[in-house]
């Protein structure tokens, strides 16, 4: 296999592999990843990042410890991410052909709610802010989710349609070895309308016929929580500490 650096725009062709880390880069921000958020309609931007993480690239993996603090009232996406990672360049999705997104990635928290994943969890997003669209693996202490869904990502327009508009699938599973290192997969194939979700080699679900084209995806590397906003706002943090770990992802593009 042909094997490129990624430094810009990347446009993957058949047969070609590609590697996205370089963590070693993660503090000159813009380089190969930066920090994930959105503008807001007032002019300024809602950063994921939480003020007293630690980070630590050894071994050519990226470590985060983050105390989780950072909230939001009223947008339920930006209470969702605490600190999160964005490839600086997106992956272009070829025509024909399937691309696949493969890391390995270990979830540890503390102070978390037993078999509530969504309380604080490690991710995986592969999001295409052209569509909405985003693929993810959520990893927690003892559980992991897979997740398909379009979103209303602020500034992005979303196409309005006849079907459901924004949805978001979840299914969640335990089988899995709980606090290591697991592979994770995430296949897409653009003339099939088909996703396809790997844990540690084998196949755990497939979603075909999938209502929107994706065309690039913004590689991202999340710490998050998932809990409903209420009308006294946000409830997401009370005190917990979650540490992830993901090594480079490797790219492949397949005829």
């Amino acid at each position: 296999m042909e094997k490129e650096p990624i430094n810009e725009a990347i446009d993957q062709k058949a047969g070609t592999t590609t590697v996205l880390g370089d963590f070693h880069t993660i503090l000159s921000e813009g380089e190969v990843w930066k920090f994930g958020g959105f503008p807001l309609q007032d002019g300024t931007f809602w950063k994921y990042k939480e003020p007293d993480a630690v980070v630590i690239v050894r071994n050519g993996i990226l470590y985060v410890r983050a105390p989780l603090s950072r909230k939001h009232d009223h947008v339920q996406i930006l209470d969702n991410a605490k600190h999160m990672y964005f490839s600086a360049q997106p992956v272009e999705i070829p025509e024909a052909g399937e691309v696949s997104f493969e890391l390995n990635i270990r979830a540890r928290s503390q102070n978390t709610a037993p078999n509530n994943l969504y309380d604080g969890y490690v991710s995986l997003n592969l999001l295409d802010f052209t569509t909405g669209a985003a693929l993810d693996f959520f990893v927690g202490n003892d559980t992991y989710a897979t997740v398909y869904g379009v979103l209303p990502f602020p500034g992005v327009e979303v196409p309005a349609t006849d079907k459901t508009r924004y949805f978001c699938i979840f299914k969640e599973s335990q089988q899995f070895e709980a606090r290591e290192f697991n592979n994770y997969r995430i296949t897409y194939n653009r003339g099939k309308d088909e996703v396809i979700f790997y844990l540690n080699g084998q196949e755990i679900r497939r979603e075909q016929r999938v209502p929107v084209k994706f065309n690039k995806f913004t590689v991202a590397l999340g710490i998050m929580t998932e809990i409903d906003l209420t009308p006294a706002g946000s409830v997401s943090v009370h005190g917990q500490t979650v540490i992830g770990e993901w090594s480079p992802i490797t790219i492949t593009v397949k005829e």
